[in-house]
């Protein structure tokens, strides 16, 4: 196939991906901002999630950070700046801050090292635990465990459940399509003998 062809093809197959924006800063005081679609839940006693970077063959910000400081930020990404949290996929050279040049707002609270997005409703304060270098293409799972969590009290339900509706949260397919989300479903635990019923069709 086609290198931009198959690239566009296997990216997008897999469905829709959450779209964060990882904030980090290096021991120098250099914010750095980046676009990723692949955080992923690890668990929730330790509260871990992860995400996958590409291979460090050429400098990338994000990682070198994460390593020198050993902190990081994940800040979701809605509907109203999509468009500039796209923008931070571009190669911008180490000494400049995609916080500047994308027109996001650094924010630090409580004074976690690594900086948060203003603009963005929910924020994940993480220290760096591990990595996995992935044999097959050298990409690097990144893992950090959650020290604080940021976000309006009116969205977060009784259960624990947060309405990403109510943030206009984006999804991204492929590498440069972004969705909106409508939640369709919503259903107690499934037990074996009983189809659970969708609770927002009463």
């Amino acid at each position: 196939m086609n290198k931009i062809y198959r690239l566009n093809l296997i990216n997008s197959m897999t469905g829709y991906k959450p779209a964060n924006l990882i904030g980090t800063q290096s021991k120098e005081k250099n914010t750095n901002l980046a676009i990723i679609s692949s955080v992923v839940h690890l668990g929730s006693n330790p509260p871990l999630l992860g995400f996958i970077l590409r291979p460090a063959v050429v400098p990338r910000h994000t990682y070198s950070n994460i390593k020198e400081t050993g902190f990081f930020t994940i800040n979701h990404v809605h509907a109203n700046f999509v468009d500039n949290a796209h923008y931070t996929s571009a190669k911008f050279d180490e000494q400049v801050s995609e916080f500047d040049s994308c027109e996001f707002s650094r924010e630090y609270l409580d004074d976690f090292p690594a900086p948060f997005v203003k603009e963005s409703k929910l924020k994940i304060g993480l220290n760096f635990l591990e990595e996995y270098e992935i044999g097959a293409n050298k990409t690097i799972f990144v893992i950090g465990e959650i020290q604080s969590i940021y976000m309006p009290k009116e969205i977060l339900k009784e259960n624990g459940d947060v309405n990403l509706n109510a943030i206009h949260d984006v999804c991204i397919s492929g590498l440069n399509n972004y969705h909106e989300v409508n939640q369709i479903g919503e259903f107690k635990y499934a037990r074996p003998g009983k189809k659970p019923e969708n609770l927002l069709k009463r």
